[in-house]
């Protein structure tokens, strides 16, 4: 999340997450019935809402792409997404370490005769 996202309210935020992982795993869910279980319940009726935000209007399209429903489901039934969902996350990316001690580790030898 970039520092705008972080400022979205708890239900965008459940929204941003369901349209992250929609927009990730497309080629896959595409087709599919897709249940989301979440403790939120207000994200059932966001999606009907005749009188949306401009936010939501612009996702809109990508969840009509897919046949989901979203069920409820409190946060003591469903506490590894909860925790989940509230862990914050570090500013700084870890870097990525490029070295790499044995670069023969893949190196293939044919005897000779």
């Amino acid at each position: 999340m970039d520092p705008a996202q972080s400022n979205y309210t708890t239900t965008k935020k459940e929204l941003f997450t369901i349209m992250f992982a929609l927009d990730k795993f497309r080629s896959y869910l595409l087709g599919s019935k897709i249940v989301v279980f979440s403790d939120h319940a207000a994200l059932k009726f966001l999606l009907k809402k005749p009188d949306a935000k401009p936010r939501l209007i612009r996702w809109l399209p990508l969840l009509q792409e897919f046949n989901i429903e979203i069920r409820d489901k409190k946060g003591a039934e469903n506490s590894v997404a909860d925790h989940l969902n509230r862990i914050g996350r570090e500013s700084e990316p870890m870097p990525i370490r490029d070295e790499f001690p044995d670069e023969q580790l893949l190196h293939i030898t044919t005897p000779t005769p």
